[in-house]
């Protein structure tokens, strides 16, 4: 790919400095660019690479000071943001996989969209309707009767149990798992556990990203939904029933017990957990490695173990770090009203 760099600055709405028609050929981060390469500046912290780059152009704030003659740049008031539009414009990679491979089964009675491409390997079960322009890569498996929509990826390795349903536009990364059966088990009378049959599906709707090892439990009854838009990271774990509103997002490692709802445009940081049958609000983020064991009923920003809203929680750890003041406080203000006691106690006997 290549694309001047007057293309780039129409695009993000930037202003250059050198040469206008510098064809950039790649994308880079700052300290490991090459000539004919694109990268952007917006930390003080990666400042320190500036005189040593050898990128063709920079993305920078106005007001930068561009002392180098030999690098063009283009001035953009949020350079990390314009960075992300060059990528998805100009860079978006192809994924490239085209046909029916002959290692790959598909069922007679599985429908496929036009200009379907299946990898080495591929299984598509009896009932499966497969949408327009769908690439399913190496070794992935779907069960029978699974939906995939119109436009989607799912990359190696996926595996997709029978009757679940994938919206349009849907990508998801290797070694993800949807539908796997929720964690369902009742004590017998004999002390061991049996088996609870998980009898619903899982319906993911459009333009929902699922990382790479995601586990999304099917429905004892019913079904598990990720809403429209939503964006889920690395090894995450949705238990059975569990509803996610739209446009949320899910960082790595975090887990959501089963029957949970989760609303919309929420964020949780990483390795968040989330105790099951309880309710988020929409509008609600909750930082890394908080525990969550109620529900939360306002928009917000919420921390801690049990989650917080973020004032309460920042206050208590405040006097969390004062403790051993606050216990050397008590210590002399006990001495001191044990000297008063026995101060007390003298008059007392005097008089």
């Amino acid at each position: 790919m290549k694309v001047s760099l007057s293309e780039i600055a129409d695009l993000i709405g930037g202003s250059i400095t050198g040469n206008k028609e510098i064809e950039i050929t790649g994308l880079a981060r700052i300290e490991e660019a090459k000539i004919g390469d694109l990268t952007f500046l917006y930390m003080p912290a990666y400042e320190k690479y500036f005189r040593t780059t050898n990128a063709s152009a920079i993305l920078v704030k106005p007001g930068f000071n561009k002392i180098r003659t030999d690098i063009s740049f283009i001035e953009v008031n949020d350079p990390n943001k314009a960075f992300s539009k060059i990528i998805i414009k100009f860079f978006t990679p192809d994924f490239a996989l085209s046909g029916i491979e002959a290692s790959s089964f598909v069922h007679t009675s599985a429908a496929l969209g036009k200009n379907v491409a299946l990898g080495r390997n591929v299984v598509v079960s009896a009932g499966c309707k497969i949408g327009d322009n769908v690439k399913i890569f190496h070794n992935t498996v779907l069960l029978e009767d699974v939906e995939v929509g119109d436009n989607s990826i799912l990359f190696q390795n996926v595996s997709i149990r029978e009757k679940c349903r994938i919206g349009n536009r849907v990508i998801i990364h290797p070694g993800t798992v949807i539908g796997s059966d929720g964690f369902g088990y009742f004590p017998g009378e004999d002390g061991k556990y049996k088996k609870i049959p998980q009898i619903g599906i899982v319906i993911i709707e459009d333009d929902v990203e699922l990382g790479s090892n995601v586990s999304v439990d099917r429905a004892a009854l019913g079904a598990t939904i990720i809403k429209r838009g939503t964006k889920i990271d690395n090894l995450v774990q949705i238990a059975h029933n569990v509803i996610i509103g739209e446009d949320t997002v899910i960082s790595a490692q975090s887990g959501i017990s089963g029957s949970t709802k989760l609303g919309s445009y929420c964020v949780l940081g990483g390795q968040v957990g989330v105790t099951g049958h309880i309710e988020i609000s929409d509008n609600v983020s909750i930082g890394a490695q908080s525990g969550v064991s109620k529900s939360i009923t306002k928009p917000g920003v919420y921390f801690g173990s049990p989650a917080r809203d973020l004032k309460t929680t920042l206050k208590a750890e405040a006097h969390l770090r004062s403790l051993p003041e606050y216990n050397e406080k008590i210590k002399n203000l006990e001495l001191q009203i044990q000297k008063l006691s026995a101060d007390v106690k003298k008059l007392s006997d005097k008089s």
